[in-house]
């Protein structure tokens, strides 16, 4: 029997663990440079070790300006739900790496939960991350995850309280997002101090993997996120790449230098 999503979520982690390391994992929209060459930018970031697969959103709350463009670009060339998990399923299957679902409740809501999983756990996907859910809301999500071996993961921010902490905890999600920063996604100069705070907090109460997102934006961050956290997410940054890109050839290039420029940091700080 194959493992199932939370154990290859787990390996990935524990592997680049035994290195010394977190784990990259670079966010990419859906349908981006356009539809038909969206799958050749995941083929590019050979360095990593697995990926986030957003699918576009019209209203997306938690992006900045970068990868709301993307998403809006995406969705105007006849990005959909039924196409960005036919991609999920061919960056899965070319590459071999984890691949993690992210988008928003109501696209979710409107497909059909367990619909949704199906689709993403026949696709190959080992996760998903819905980036406006509650933990309130989160049971029937988590529950359809379970079902299918999808592993799922929750937010925890600055602001989240010790109680509410614990019982994200106890919803017992694959793993964690923590936000690093307050706001939406986008790049920034430097990583917020709240990221090491928000780690030791998340440490101090349950052994979950513990990815930090949000305004990672340079090698040197993704070292300083992957020193208190189990696994990275670099979005803005990357997205950016493509859509200043000239055609998609540029883009595949610019996207993976870039990836293997932060990858090479990350691995530099083995210890």
């Amino acid at each position: 029997m194959a493992d199932s999503g939370t154990e290859r979520i787990r390996s990935m982690f524990a592997a680049a663990a035994e290195q010394g390391r977190a784990a990259l994992l670079p966010f990419m929209t859906a349908g981006i440079p356009d539809p038909e060459s969206s799958l050749a930018m995941f083929q590019a970031m050979t360095a990593a070790d697995g990926f986030e697969v957003g699918i576009p959103y019209a209203d997306p709350l938690m992006d900045g300006p970068v990868i709301a463009s993307a998403g809006r670009r995406a969705i105007d060339l006849g990005m959909t739900i039924d196409a960005g998990l036919e991609l999920v399923h061919q960056v899965a299957a070319t590459t071999g790496k984890p691949v993690i679902v992210m988008t928003y409740a109501n696209p979710v809501l409107q497909y059909g939960i367990d619909r949704f999983v199906d689709a993403i756990a026949a696709g190959g996907a080992v996760g998903m991350i819905i980036a406006d859910l509650p933990v309130e809301e989160a049971a029937p999500f988590l529950e359809g995850g379970r079902r299918r071996d999808v592993g799922m993961a929750l937010f925890v921010a600055p602001t989240t309280t010790d109680e509410r902490l614990e019982r994200i905890v106890a919803a017992q999600p694959a793993f964690l997002y923590g936000v690093a920063r307050l706001g939406v996604t986008g790049e920034q100069s430097e990583l917020a101090a709240t990221a090491s705070e928000l780690a030791q907090r998340v440490r101090a109460v349950t052994d979950l993997p513990l990815v930090l997102g949000v305004g990672i934006s340079t090698p040197y961050q993704a070292v300083e996120a992957g020193a208190v956290a189990d696994g990275v997410i670099v979005g803005s940054a990357l997205v950016r790449r493509v859509l200043e890109a000239e055609d998609a050839e540029q883009a595949a290039e610019a996207l993976g230098a870039a990836v293997d420029e932060l990858a090479a940091a990350m691995r530099g700080s083995e210890s």
